[in-house]
């Protein structure tokens, strides 16, 4: 056996939907010098998609840097309170975060949107009380 899975273990984890992953768990001084520990295996292809109800709106509450190229992210699912993360590459972080990008950007352009369109609705009722001469001094 090599080196490698002498020191190594794999754990089946039941998550709360009744799904189980198998996780692999690297002792301190397995693999490579220097090796990110090993993310779990039966991730989801993508950060921000829930393996419990598939939600996309997926969002992580904690990340750490570990080694040079990985990141330990916690996600969370505002959709079924699923909690999660694991050890990722930093090219999934990249696409995570142009994802949270994109959504953020998204989030701005509707609350600009709300915004002009409640503006735009006040000063029609200003103009409407202008125009009934509804409006008194004690009203500014």
């Amino acid at each position: 056996m090599s080196d490698r899975a002498d020191h190594n273990s794999i754990r089946r984890v039941a998550l709360p939907n009744g799904k189980t992953v198998d996780v692999l768990f690297v002792q301190s001084g397995a693999g490579r010098p220097g090796s990110a520990p090993i993310r779990e295996l039966d991730q989801p292809a993508e950060m921000h998609v829930c393996p419990c109800c598939a939600s996309e709106l997926v969002m992580p509450f904690a990340w750490d840097e570990v080694g040079a190229s990985h990141w330990d992210v916690a996600l969370r699912c505002p959709n079924c309170e699923w909690l999660g993360g694991g050890v990722y590459d930093e090219d999934a972080v990249e696409r995570f975060d142009e994802i949270l990008d994109r959504g953020t950007e998204t989030l701005v352009h509707d609350l600009r949107r709300l915004m002009r369109a409640n503006m735009e609705d006040e000063i029609e009722r200003f103009v409407a009380a202008l125009t009934a001469d509804a409006l008194l001094p004690e009203d500014f």
